[in-house]
């Protein structure tokens, strides 16, 4: 009998300059997406919660989606593959929303890897500078982003404990 961990998140020798990461599966926002993380966030621009005004006094004649939402699920997409076993993000240096996404879009993301430094100061981790964007189903990038994100190496990486005993062993 095998067990099998699902890899969440990588090391610093699992990064290489130029790499491209296809992050899976795609989100669909729905309408109840939007209007929850409005109301969470405390934002309560009439553009993404009232389908009349968006109709009649906006550019787009519907409600849009807020752009931090696509950002979070854009980030949230990247993170089984970027950041699950990182230290800290470190900085988010740019943040750009291209084009606006609507209820119904399917979100889909993919990054590619800058820069691989180890840490001067400590030997046991190292930054990574990643670019991230987000697409929709029609193929438009939505949303782009540039961050760096400070991760261990392979050898002070902490095990991965559950406060059980698998009945499985």
């Amino acid at each position: 009998m095998a067990a099998h961990e699902r890899p969440f998140g990588r090391c610093l020798e699992d990064f290489a300059a130029g790499d491209v990461l296809r992050h899976w599966p795609g989100k669909t926002i729905t309408e109840y997406d939007d209007h929850l993380f409005c109301m969470i966030t405390m934002n309560h621009h009439p553009l993404h919660t009232d389908a009349w005004f968006a109709e009649r006094d906006t550019p787009y004649g519907r409600n849009v989606v807020v752009g931090n939402l696509v950002y979070s699920v854009v980030l949230g997409m990247s993170v089984p593959d970027v950041s699950g076993a990182a230290i800290a993000n470190l900085e988010v240096e740019t943040l750009r929303h291209l084009k606006p996404t609507y209820h119904g879009d399917t979100i889909y993301a993919e990054t590619r890897v800058l820069d691989v430094a180890e840490s001067r100061s400590k030997p046991d981790r190292g930054v990574v500078t990643v670019e991230t964007k987000g697409y929709n189903q029609r193929g438009e990038e939505v949303c782009y982003f540039k961050r760096k994100v400070l991760v261990w190496k392979r050898d002070a990486l902490p095990g991965r404990r559950r406060p059980y005993e698998s009945s499985w062993t």
